[in-house]
C-alpha cells in the first residue's frame, strides 16, 4: 500500500487487528508505526524480528522515502525533517489521533523529533539503539578505533562517514565487512531475498538505498541536535541499548533517559545495535510489557 502524501509516495503495510473480538469482548489495541533504521534501510526486519507485538498492537510498517518501495526522489529530499512531517501525513492519512511509536538507530532519531513536534499525538514512544544528537558520530568514530580491526576502520573511512557509498554492491561490501560489529553473535544478518511477486513479472529484492544513506552521512547527522528539546517529549518512553553497540553506545540512550521526563531505560548485556536479533526474547518481552502497561 502506498500513500501519497506531500509530494511523494510512502509505502506501508500492516499487520494484526486494532479492533480484536477476544473472549466475547471487543479489545482496542494501540496502533505502532515502526520506523526503521539506515537511513536508507527498509521496513522488513521489523516482519521478521517484530511481528510477535501484532499480538500487542496493531503494527504500522513504513518505508521512509526513497527507501524500499517507497517513491525514490531527489537526494535534496532526504532529510530528517522531511522523514518527520511524513510520519505526521502518514498518521493524517490513516485517519488516527493517538499512535505509538518505535524507532530503530536512525529510525529513533526520526521517533524522537517526532514526539517532539507533535506530542499530542504520541501515546507511547519506544527508541532502540539510537541516539539524540549529531555527537553519536564521534563516539562511533572513538569506539571503532578500540573495538574495530583494520580492515572494517579503513571501510567506515571510505564509505560510512562522509556518506560515499556508490551503489548497493557498495552497502553489501560495507556491511559484509562490518557484520561482526552489529551483531554481539555469529553473522546474522539477512541476505538479500528474492522472491517472486505472482501479481507481476519482476523479482522483489531487499535492498538498501544508498543515495538516501549518503544523504544522511554527508550532511544533516553531521549537525542535528535533538538534546536541547527532548524535555518537551511527554509520552512514556522505552529506551532499548545493547551494552556492546558500538555505532549508538549505550552513552547516548543515558543522555535521552537523563532529559525525556518520563523515560525508562533498559541496557541489555551481550548485545550490539541489532538489539531484536542479539536478545529476540527479552526484545520483545520489554515492548510488550511497555505497550500493555496502563499510561498514568
Amino acid at each position: 500500500m502506498k500513500a501519497t502524501i506531500r509530494g511523494t509516495e510512502i509505502y506501508f503495510d500492516i499487520a494484526g487487528m486494532h479492533i480484536e473480538p477476544k473472549s466475547g469482548k471487543l479489545i482496542e489495541k494501540p496502533v505502532l508505526f515502526l520506523i526503521h533504521g539506515g537511513p536508507g534501510g527498509n521496513h522488513l526486519h521489523f516482519k521478521n524480528d517484530s511481528i510477535k507485538l501484532q499480538n500487542t498492537a496493531q503494527l504500522v510498517f513504513i518505508d521512509q522515502r526513497g527507501c524500499g518501495w517507497s517513491k525514490k526522489t531527489k537526494k535534496s529530499d532526504y532529510t530528517l525533517e522531511n522523514n518527520i512531517e511524513d510520519i505526521e501525513a502518514l498518521r493524517k492519512y490513516l485517519g488516527l489521533d493517538k499512535i505509538c511509536i518505535l524507532g530503530h538507530s536512525y529510525g529513533g532519531m526520526v521517533a524522537q523529533g517526532y514526539a517532539i513536534r507533535y506530542g499530542k499525538h504520541v501515546e507511547k514512544l519506544i527508541l532502540s539503539a539510537t541516539a539524540p544528537s549529531y555527537h553519536f558520530i564521534d563516539e562511533a568514530k572513538e569506539n571503532l578505533l578500540k573495538v574495530g580491526n583494520k580492515k572494517q576502520i579503513n571501510t567506515c573511512d571510505k564509505y560510512l562517514w562522509n556518506g560515499t557509498f556508490r551503489n548497493e554492491r557498495d552497502i553489501n561490501h560495507y556491511f559484509n565487512i562490518m557484520e561482526s560489529l552489529y551483531y554481539a553473535g555469529k553473522k546474522r544478518r539477512e541476505k538479500q531475498i528474492k522472491s517472486k511477486n505472482t501479481s507481476k513479472s519482476e523479482s522483489l529484492k531487499n535492498t538498501f538505498s544508498h543515495e538516501v544513506l549518503n544523504a544522511g552521512f554527508s550532511g544533516f547527522l553531521h549537525h542535528f541536535n535533538l538534546i536541547p528539546k527532548l524535555k518537551k517529549i511527554t509520552s512514556p518512553t522505552l529506551i532499548l541499548a545493547g551494552n556492546d553497540d558500538w555505532i549508538c553506545s549505550p552513552k547516548q540512550s543515558r543522555i535521552m533517559a537523563k532529559h525525556i521526563p518520563d523515560a525508562k531505560l533498559k541496557i541489555f548485556k551481550k548485545c550490539s545495535h541489532v538489539i531484536s536479533t542479539d536478545v529476540p526474547d527479552r526484545y520483545l518481552k520489554e515492548i510488550t510489557h511497555f505497550l500493555k502497561r496502563k499510561n498514568k
